[in-house]
């Protein structure tokens, strides 16, 4: 008979500015390497902070175990023991936006995420991020998003209220059983036919800011309809049937039709990543949904306008 395996008790630390403690446990020591936990917590993130800051955070009782309690660095080790702590946050510029909130109930949110701000923590973007305002904000510390919103886009994005709910939420994304409108200005072509459809390849490798199509069979398909135009600009509906990185941006410049004010795409342009002046032309619009919950339908719209396109 398989082997059960017991959920991690739950964090006696509470989260701070909407960041959830890191938890370890401390792992096997065949060879007798750590005779205390000072040992191991000085091997395990010394080289990254330094000595002197992990002897610092044991003395400041930074250091819990289950009961809350500090541990204390000459503690004999003990494998499997789970131990908690908040890391120290880099300082973060603010991005001077807010999260606006179009729909909150006791099982979903749906947030208006501005230009600039990540959804989730990731990389040097940590307390500026979508979900640890929101948590920090909203009072929800089990918040989480069903999808993500690049960074640069703004727009619709559908956190989950309680952690239970997240997996039926995620599968719609995931089956493709939610219908995302996304808006976009770009330039005006009259040689440019449409609405289209696009099928390709794209693939991005890891640590290289661009994606790419290749040949290979289509793994992103998105339809490009014109909305409206003013002059040498258009008002697109793009319609993405897929969900790969930055792949609206990828197919509207495979049109010949970049994006207004992409920083990487037609060229990757060497300027500040942060130029709240000149947001990305991309908003996601519009989410629409059986909710898996309650089988009733929903639809929701962003009432964030691109600045491009003034009403």
């Amino acid at each position: 008979m398989a082997r059960r395996h017991r959920p991690p008790p739950p964090a006696p630390l509470p989260q701070r500015a909407g960041i959830d403690p890191v938890r370890l446990r401390l792992p096997a020591d065949p060879g007798g390497a750590w005779a205390t936990v000072r040992d191991h917590l000085v091997a395990r993130f010394g080289a990254a902070v330094g000595v002197a800051r992990v002897e610092a955070m044991l003395r400041d009782g930074r250091f819990v175990g289950v009961d809350g309690a500090a541990v204390g660095g000459g503690e004999p080790y003990t494998a499997g023991r789970y131990v908690w702590f908040h890391r120290d946050f880099a300082a973060e510029e603010r991005v001077p936006f807010e999260v606006g909130v179009v729909h909150r109930d006791e099982r979903i949110v749906v947030a208006d995420k501005p230009h600039f701000l990540a959804t989730t923590p990731r990389g040097g973007h940590v307390t500026e991020t979508a979900l640890a305002r929101l948590r920090d904000t909203l009072g929800l510390p089990e918040l989480q998003p069903a999808h993500r919103l690049d960074r640069l886009t703004a727009g619709l994005v559908l956190f989950v209220v309680r952690a239970g709910d997240r997996g039926a939420y995620q599968t719609l994304f995931r089956d493709r059983a939610v219908r995302k409108e996304y808006e976009a200005i770009a330039p005006y072509d009259p040689a440019v036919a449409l609405p289209v459809t696009v099928r390709d390849r794209i693939e991005k490798e890891r640590g290289v800011l661009t994606a790419r199509v290749v040949p290979g069979e289509p793994n992103a398909e998105s339809r490009v309809e014109l909305v409206e135009r003013r002059g040498a600009l258009g008002r697109y509906r793009l319609l993405p049937a897929t969900g790969r990185t930055h792949q609206l941006r990828v197919h509207m410049n495979g049109l010949g039709l970049p994006l207004l004010d992409d920083p990487l795409y037609p060229v990757v342009q060497d300027r500040a990543p942060d130029d709240y002046t000149r947001p990305l032309q991309l908003l996601a619009k519009v989410l629409e949904f059986t909710d898996p919950v309650t089988g009733a339908p929903c639809r929701f719209e962003s009432r964030l306008r691109l600045a491009q396109w003034p009403r």
